[in-house]
């Protein structure tokens, strides 16, 4: 197996790649968009409920689709053009996006219009970051991995610490109707920046022949049962072929510890960031007191640490990331079992930043490792079996936290979060002996 290597991040190299350019503007776009929407929609049900329960139902709603979805999509991750799929993705989640808010300016909106988006929007993302994930890979050199992944994480936190700074005051004036306009708007935006990537069709595959480990005789065999000429016999060809690439990840990661190890912890460290939004909305609510502009704040304050997270992460030398990583999990755990009892808007946003800081670390050190590790045509199937594993825990998460929250307290909730993060740093003390 291939180990993680880890070379200087040179800056040149990665900006001077147009398609990553477009790539890393796609995602600072989309996230701010993406930033606007989850936080004004939990503000929104919040507000209108007054239950943690129903927010909850909101995060679960979003995820559920990655129980399902990434079975199908790693598998068409890794068979077709991924920059293709990704804006087909953006264009049919823009339009959903741009039609609740219509619905909302119109007076019209319910809390089921919302789950209903939620849902499509979801199904949409279950298939993306896989997919966007695996992009990266494609558009720069190996050697600069990491720089690639820290730049990707900027520019995606760099569109949460702009929408996390500016909700407050768009949902104040405009209601949640801007707020959907303003996101459906950059799917759109988002999608041409994709588009732009680079041009022509790329298979996966075709990449994997020229530079990674590739089946030759299994791959034959499926080009020549889809390409017969009864089509009924390339259609049955087709449905053989995933099924053999679908066994042939599971395959794949069962020989793999390293891989499996760094997975689940990345899998439990997104679960986390995505559930803890149950209880963070109802701390600013509850016990900030701070109202929709002070959940501006704290999201700002995650986004800003997570920004300098990825800065210092893509100029680690290669003996201090995994130690890093775990620290950074310990660290995550500690901090959320003190949160609740900072009451005050200042200290909260502060140690959303520590927070932030925590995740962007890990999460490049994670990916840029999996990067190196995984075969080009293995990365979707590997980035879905990872979405499908956050998925379970974020939906178990994201009823314990609602429940707990509205039934017993907050500091409960977090103590859970806590839990969370001390069983993602034991898989991340594996992974590290497991790559010495």
């Amino acid at each position: 197996m291939a180990t993680a290597v880890a070379n200087p991040v040179d800056w040149k190299l990665i900006w001077a790649q147009r398609g990553f350019r477009y790539f890393f503007l796609a995602m600072l776009i989309s996230l701010f968009g993406s930033g606007m929407n989850f936080a004004g929609v939990s503000w929104y049900i919040l507000a209108a409920t007054h239950s943690t329960v129903k927010v909850s139902l909101q995060v679960i709603v979003v995820t559920l689709p990655g129980l399902f979805i990434p079975f199908v999509g790693g598998v068409l991750i890794d068979r077709f053009d991924r920059r293709y799929l990704g804006v087909l993705l953006d264009l049919a989640r823009g339009v959903v996006v741009l039609s609740t808010a219509y619905i909302a300016w119109s007076g019209h909106l319910q809390l089921w219009h919302l789950y209903a988006m939620t849902l499509i929007t979801g199904t949409g993302s279950a298939m993306y970051w896989a997919n966007v994930n695996s992009l990266v890979q494609e558009v720069i050199p190996p050697s600069q991995f990491t720089g690639a992944n820290a730049a990707v994480l900027v520019g995606v936190q760099s569109g949460m610490l702009i929408a996390g700074s500016m909700v407050g005051f768009f949902y104040d004036r405009a209601g949640i109707w801007g707020i959907l306009a303003i996101d459906g708007a950059t799917y759109f935006v988002s999608a041409y920046c994709l588009y732009q990537v680079r041009s022509g069709y790329v298979s996966p595959r075709g990449l994997s022949k020229s530079n990674r480990v590739y089946s030759a005789a299994t791959e034959a065999t499926a080009e020549a049962l889809e390409s017969g000429a009864n089509p009924e016999i390339a259609e049955a060809g087709l449905s053989l072929a995933m099924y053999k690439d679908f066994k042939e990840g599971v395959q794949y990661l069962k020989q793999q510890p390293v891989v499996r190890a760094l997975g689940i912890t990345h899998a439990i460290m997104m679960a986390g960031v995505v559930s803890a939004n149950v209880v963070l909305v109802a701390l600013v609510n509850d016990v900030l007191h701070a109202g929709a502009r002070g959940l501006g704040f704290v999201e700002a304050g995650w986004a800003a640490g997570a920004v300098t997270g990825g800065l210092i992460a893509s100029q680690l030398p290669q003996r201090m990331r995994m130690p890093l990583y775990v620290a950074a999990l310990s660290l995550l755990a500690v901090g959320h079992m003190a949160t609740p009892y900072v009451a005050f808007l200042a200290g909260a946003a502060a140690l959303q930043f520590v927070f932030g800081l925590c995740r962007s670390m890990g999460g490049v050190v994670a990916q840029s490792s999996l990067m190196s590790l995984v075969p080009y045509h293995f990365m979707g199937r590997t980035q879905s079996a990872m979405a499908i594993l956050t998925t379970i825990i974020q939906v178990l998460m994201s009823v314990g936290l609602g429940v707990i929250a509205e039934r017993v307290n907050l500091t409960a909730g977090y103590t859970l979060l806590a839990v969370l993060y001390v069983v993602a740093a034991i898989f991340a003390s594996r992974a590290r002996q497991l790559l010495g």
